[in-house]
């Protein structure tokens, strides 16, 4: 228990994660939002901005499986393969997925602050999950909304 928490009291204790509560709206659903303490921000955007070697790598060998056949006409086409990436037009594939699979840990992170119902859990989503379930437009609108309310700006919070 924190020196606030003790100074509060008890009441305060037990009412203490429904101030953490946030809600938004969208497509006419009430979607509720846990907004994270300082240590679960910092832990969240370490996770998003140090993806996972393995997850990189697979989807790299993915992505770059049919670029290969243009192996032999490489300069004519305007790639460079070199030990461990493929330039297209001097632009890294690797770093191309690289972002890709931030951009996923981000949505990720950001929906598994959603409030699931009673008994409910998404501690173990993954972003399949997530993409199984939403279209891309709904996971970008959907991570708006949720980025608003756990961080509204300096003229949100003042009314302006």
């Amino acid at each position: 228990m924190s020196k606030i928490a003790a100074a509060l009291g008890e009441n305060y204790q037990a009412k203490r994660e429904e101030l953490r509560i946030r809600k938004f709206e969208l497509g006419g659903h009430t979607f509720k939002v846990r907004v994270p303490v300082v240590a679960e921000t910092d832990a969240m955007f370490k996770r998003i901005n140090e993806p996972d070697d393995a997850k990189v790598q697979e989807l790299f060998d993915k992505l770059a499986q049919p670029l290969l056949e243009f192996k032999d006409d490489a300069q004519a086409n305007g790639f460079e393969f070199t030990d461990d990436d493929i330039l297209i037009d001097g632009k890294s594939t690797r770093q191309t997925v690289r972002t890709q699979v931030m951009t996923q840990n981000r949505i990720t992170e950001l929906i598994k602050l959603l409030v699931p119902v009673e008994g409910g859990s998404l501690e173990h989503i993954t972003y399949a999950d997530i993409e199984e379930e939403f279209p891309m437009s709904t996971q970008l609108a959907l991570v708006e909304k949720i980025s608003e309310v756990i961080s509204p700006t300096y003229k949100e919070s003042r009314g302006n």
